[in-house]
């Protein structure tokens, strides 16, 4: 499985595998304080703190700058955790502009990202902040499954409580 293959795109976004110099393209969005109020590092607004989001995104190898029909710069997410011999991998570290909120960019950029995974794995796994509503509610939204929580380390962070959401291959519609 390629975590960053080059083809993932439909009528709504374009996922472009993520390059050192998106730093700035991407920091201009989410330098928006109200985009991470309810994420477990309500600091990432702050370049330093962002910087090291970054990092991890690209030490990921399996990170995605999130562009817009209009090639407007969106939002960030990424693969991670691949697991071959368990079938399983993660999606996450998503986060968009608040001028998408409420329209199909989230669902869209998951649906990729799921329909190209089930190629390869029978489970897709995400972990969401115990106290972000909001990304629970989109996880719901998408048919996702909560079975369970745990201690969650993010990149270069604190370990903080975490609700993990699972969508299995044989589930989806």
């Amino acid at each position: 499985m390629n975590l960053q293959p080059f083809n993932l795109k439909n009528e709504w976004v374009k996922l472009i595998p993520l390059k050192e110099t998106d730093f700035e393209l991407l920091y201009n969005v989410a330098k928006d304080p109200l985009i991470w109020e309810q994420h477990p590092n309500p600091d990432r607004y702050k370049k330093e703190v962002f910087k090291n989001y970054f990092n991890g995104a690209m030490e990921s190898k399996g990170a995605f700058t999130i562009k817009s029909k209009t090639d407007q710069v969106i939002g960030c997410t990424r693969f991670y955790d691949y697991f071959p011999e368990k079938k399983e991998i993660k999606i996450g570290y998503t986060f968009f502009s608040r001028v998408c909120w409420g329209q199909p960019f989230n669902k869209s950029t998951k649906q990729l990202m799921l329909d190209y995974a089930f190629q390869f794995v029978d489970h897709v796994i995400f972990h969401v902040g115990a106290n972000n509503i909001r990304s629970q509610r989109a996880m719901e939204k998408l048919g996702a499954i909560k079975i369970g929580e745990e201690e969650v380390a993010y990149f270069g962070e604190a370990s903080r409580m975490n609700f993990v959401y699972q969508i299995a291959k044989s589930n989806r519609s």
